[in-house]
């Protein structure tokens, strides 16, 4: 079977799925309304709430017992259940007169309709939501919660595709690969895979069919999953991966080539306390700084001074190594590259103050620096914060704008983080600045390829839809030529070109970038290991003999066996 390759690395055993979701009630055309009698609909409102509200709390308090994205995800699943538009559907429906059950189903019907439709981030969300869906009606019908087996021995879990809740929950000692039939390369079951280490492949066509204890070996890499496989050889497979793993652990920077050429390794941050544990590891810098956290859940725009107090915690810990570093205690200027992209809304991230209430095709529409358009000053008070942050940190951003379509957006872009004092940049997304890269490169100092949406808006691929992961896969040879193009264009302006998308979290896919011409990689932390250990191992010439090889492949399948040809 072959599925698209999320999380590299090689397991085998016994296959085992999660219990069965609880039983759902049938919800009537008219939703139920009659139903339950006048006198004793509040009794059922409260009894949905309180159910709820539980489930709520249970998935927070496994957020706080987690960490890195793992905790993200359960705590974005706890705020979907607490979602006021959601229990205003429950009140509505259940003071028409439908059982507290049969309210919550109709509700997360209605909502996960919307959501699919939205398309984009938002799809993915219905996975989320019927999951929340499930734990509530299994706690107001008495049925056992859903989750996740605890095997008594190494096994794979399979799937149709993984909520986050158990996902977020899974040993690593017990459940060794995860394979769904669902889900995509940037969904929640992949984002988690990636944290917990864990070989992961999804949109595995034929996965429904495989039974409890069949016995299956899984290549993350490769994207193939092997039913009764010979196990001395599988043995021999997983050996092997085991002693990359732990060339893997023990890796601890700074990036290099095989040659010994220096190749700088940088970390995906969202806050202060993902930044100090990156500046605790390899990690050379930042090059990606998703700046929403401080915007997201606000009701109101966070003024200057608190988004400088967000933005300075970042920055702290990555001055404070270099001054350590260089036995100066001084507050003077250090050099450390870290990457700002500034306020990404719209999209799955929608914000109240700066995107629209309704949009027919949200990632088509107002989202990243397009917000400016309804509101130039989100962006003055945002780089006016950075600055601020900036001058009391002692280090000096690289800033960069997402969703830049056109050579006036990055013009006016650079100039207003040039009268900051800072440097600015833009991330390569839409196919129109990969196709001028030159031109833009006129006005900024530097490029970062966003490599998830790259791939969508190239190949008009849902990046959610396990239906065309095929097509939304970074390997796409198309894909990889916008980054060649990209990076040519960079080394002939004598600027940078990073990639931060999850692209760079792909060891073998990691030196196919280098040998196109990108002069550095910002994933993770937890992935930055894996990747240095395998770019050490690679010459620039055979990077650069991957990458030719990967272009000239038919499809992502080829590209990745014409590169593994290549670096052995």
């Amino acid at each position: 079977m072959r599925g698209t390759p999320v999380v590299p690395g090689v397991a085998v055993g016994p296959v085992v799925r999660p219990a069965p979701r609880p039983a759902l009630p049938e919800v009537p055309a008219d939703g139920g309304a009659g139903v339950v009698p006048e006198d004793a609909r509040d009794a059922e409102l409260e009894r949905a709430r309180a159910s709820v509200a539980a489930v709520a709390e249970r998935l927070r308090v496994r957020a706080e017992a987690t960490e890195g994205d793992a905790a993200a995800v359960l705590q974005a699943t706890a705020q979907l259940a607490a979602d006021r538009g959601f229990l205003g559907e429950v009140r509505k429906r259940t003071r028409a007169g439908a059982a507290a059950d049969v309210a919550v189903t109709g509700a997360a019907e209605k909502f996960a309709q919307m959501f699919a439709a939205m398309g984009g981030l938002m799809a993915d969300r219905v996975t989320d939501l019927h999951d929340v869906r499930d734990r509530v009606v299994a706690d107001l019908t008495g049925q056992p919660q859903p989750g996740v087996p605890r095997p008594d021995v190494a096994s794979v879990l399979v799937a149709e595709d993984l909520a986050p809740a158990d996902t977020a929950g899974l040993d690593p000692l017990r459940v060794r690969a995860l394979v769904t039939r669902g889900g995509g390369p940037t969904g929640h079951t992949a984002i988690i895979a990636r944290q917990l280490g864990i070989p992961c492949v999804v949109a595995v066509e034929g996965a429904q069919a495989l039974a409890e204890g069949d016995m299956v070996l899984v290549d993350g890499t490769t994207g193939t999953v092997q039913v009764d496989p010979d196990l001395e050889h599988a043995a021999g497979r997983v050996e092997a991966d085991r002693a990359a793993r732990a060339a893997a652990a023990a890796w601890r920077g700074p990036g290099r080539l095989g040659d010994g050429t220096p190749f700088p390794l940088l970390a995906n941050v969202a806050d202060g306390p993902a930044a100090r544990a990156a500046a605790a590891g390899p990690a050379e810098g930042v090059g990606l700084f998703r700046t929403e956290l401080c915007f997201l859940g606000t009701a109101v725009e966070p003024d200057v001074e608190a988004q400088a107090a967000v933005y300075a915690e970042v920055l702290a810990p990555f001055a404070e190594r270099a001054r350590a570093a260089a036995g100066s205690g001084d507050d003077g200027l250090v050099d450390v590259k870290l990457v700002l992209r500034t306020l990404d809304a719209g999209s799955d991230k929608p914000i109240a103050y700066a995107t629209p209430e309704h949009e027919e095709n949200p990632s088509l529409g107002v989202r990243g620096l397009r917000v400016v358009r309804r509101d130039p000053g989100l962006l003055e008070r945002q780089l006016d914060a950075v600055a601020l942050a900036a001058e009391r940190t002692g280090l000096r951003p690289w800033v960069m704008a997402p969703m830049v379509a056109t050579e006036a957006e990055a013009k006016g872009f650079a100039a207003a983080v040039r009268a900051r004092g800072l440097v600015p940049g833009v991330m390569v997304e839409v196919p129109s600045v990969a196709l001028l890269a030159a031109r833009f490169l006129h006005h900024v100092d530097f490029l970062s390829i966003g490599t998830n949406d790259l791939t969508q808006y190239a190949m008009a691929a849902d990046r959610l839809s396990s239906d065309l992961a095929d097509l939304n896969d970074p390997w796409q040879p198309a894909v990889l030529a916008l980054v060649a193009m990209t990076a040519l264009a960079g080394q002939r302006a004598g600027k940078p070109v990073g990639v931060c998308g999850e692209a760079a979290a792909d060891p073998l896919l990691a030196c196919v970038l280098v040998g196109l011409g990108v002069t550095s990689l910002s994933a993770a932390a937890a992935a930055l290991p894996a990747v240095g250990a395998r770019l050490q191992t690679a010459t620039p010439e055979r990077c650069r003999a991957a990458a030719s090889a990967a272009l000239a492949a038919p499809d992502p399948a080829a590209a990745r066996a014409a590169a593994l040809a290549e670096l052995g």
